[in-house]
């Protein structure tokens, strides 16, 4: 057993690689990454630099973006408070006008009713008028017929029984007046 632990120490440890082969790896480790560091290094750094540059572009862009949405914004709100302005002048305009087109209705109404009446006043007063002059007529007429059957003789002298039916009528006309 003696030997078998001596050919044991004689051979070397299974976690240290042999000399030979720790040189050939180590030689093999700087050749690949140099190649890496020659080739894939400064693509991966140019599209880390592109990254950061969109990035930061658009954290920019979205700045500016953000920066013109407030300045619309205000201009928004600047152009509702003039219009909700300009709404209210042209209520109070369209107020003042509905109250001259009313005050002017109600005076051309008030002409035109005057107008109706003085023209109802006027009919009145033609009719007054004419029945007035049938009334003259009708009354003279029977007057003169119950007088000539009193009488017993005609009165059909016309010019004769038209003035005594409106002197008669004028007398009436005047007692009524005096009577008021």
């Amino acid at each position: 057993m003696s030997q078998l632990l001596t050919v044991a120490a004689e051979a070397e440890n299974p976690l240290i690689p042999p000399i030979p082969e720790l040189v050939i790896g180590l030689i093999a480790f700087v050749i690949v990454f140099g190649f890496l560091a020659k080739k894939l290094l400064p693509n991966i750094n140019k599209v880390l630099d592109e990254r950061r540059e969109a990035i930061e572009g658009g954290i920019e862009k979205a700045d500016a973006a953000q920066t013109e949405a407030q300045s619309v914004l205000e201009q928004y709100k600047a152009q509702l408070a003039e219009a909700r302005h300009e709404a209210a002048r042209l209520r109070q305009e369209a107020q003042e006008q509905g109250a001259v087109i009313i005050q002017e209705m109600k005076a051309e109404g008030q002409r035109q009713r005057e107008e109706i009446i003085a023209a109802g006043h006027a009919q009145i007063e033609a009719d007054r008028k004419a029945a007035s002059a049938a009334l003259r007529q009708d009354v003279g007429k029977l007057a003169t017929d119950l007088a000539g059957k009193l009488v017993g003789e005609s009165l059909e002298d016309h010019a004769r029984q038209s003035g005594t039916v409106d002197r008669f009528l004028d007398e009436l006309e005047a007692k009524a007046e005096a009577v008021r």
